[in-house]
């Protein structure tokens, strides 16, 4: 399912904005951009993301800014210290000094490098204010869910009148099949005397054990109800309603296969495009 959430929060000088969305997916795929140096961060949100959805794809952005005010700056020697030995390391020529204060984190507030205690806090705040914004983003895709069960519900009740057609038709099958066969009969021998009528009804039942459709209208009916069982669990689905679905296919092509006649082929054919519509929003659910 879609959704988007954004909450801000603010620690000391910081302030940052985390933004997350959704999309559909198959499976589940998490991707994190954060500032350098949050590799705590990126696992903590991957975590939270992970033990709260089974399928989407996850996007989740962290914009971090600092009121400097009239803070002195520093030079990150530490940092400097690595460009120069990577450049050195390279066989390189020694970068020009505004090269170097030009990259990100060279030049620092004079207290922007922090006891690990004081950073411990802001990834925390980090953090913690991720959880507001996973927080809506849940509601926000659960109310998407709800319009979701709306329009599966929908397709899965024209599903189950298809089938009540169906069962309609093949009741009325056998005679139909009995009055036609005759005629064939009839027709081919027509020089010839009649057909015992031993022989046409053992004829008849061997066709009509061949198209018989009612195994596979039953399973359909037990799928219909299997179907609105998981719906009405509050528990990840979708993969379950998807092999469902694939079932719901199966049954349908062999009831095509099976069929002899110009109605029950159309109600066969209706039944698998609304089935196909049905496993398309099914990819939506979690």
């Amino acid at each position: 399912m879609t959704g988007f959430a954004r909450a801000r929060g603010h620690h000391g000088d910081d302030a940052w904005v985390w933004e997350i969305k959704s999309v559909n997916a198959r499976g589940l795929d998490i991707r994190v951009r954060l500032p350098s140096g949050q590799d705590e961060v990126e696992t903590a949100i991957r975590d939270a993301i992970a033990k709260r959805f089974r399928r989407g794809s996850f996007f989740a952005s962290l914009n971090s800014q600092r009121s400097e005010g009239d803070t002195p700056l520093q030079i990150n020697r530490e940092l400097l210290d690595q460009l120069l030995a990577v450049t050195q390391e390279l066989g390189g020529q020694a970068p020009r000094v505004e090269a170097l204060l030009s990259v990100r984190g060279v030049v620092v507030p004079a207290d922007r490098v922090l006891d690990e205690d004081a950073e411990a806090v802001r990834r925390r705040a980090y953090i913690g204010s991720f959880g507001e914004a996973l927080d809506d983003l849940e509601a926000a895709r659960q109310d998407e869910g709800k319009r979701l069960a709306a329009i599966l519900d929908d397709r899965l009740t024209e599903i189950e009148t298809l089938v009540t057609e169906a069962e309609t038709e093949a009741a009325a099958r056998p005679e139909a099949m009995r009055e036609r066969l005759a005629a064939q009969l009839a027709e081919l021998l027509e020089n010839v005397r009649s057909v015992p009528e031993e022989r046409l009804a053992q004829e008849l039942a061997l066709i009509a054990v061949k198209g018989d459709v009612r195994e596979e209208i039953d399973r359909l009916g037990a799928h219909i109800a299997q179907a609105r069982d998981l719906l009405s669990e509050q528990a990840a689905v979708g993969r379950r309603l998807d092999f469902l679905c694939q079932e719901f296919n199966r049954e349908a092509n062999t009831l095509c296969a099976k069929s002899n006649d110009v109605s029950l082929t159309r109600i066969g054919l209706a039944l698998k495009a609304t089935i196909d519509q049905l496993r398309e929003q099914v990819q939506n659910v979690e």
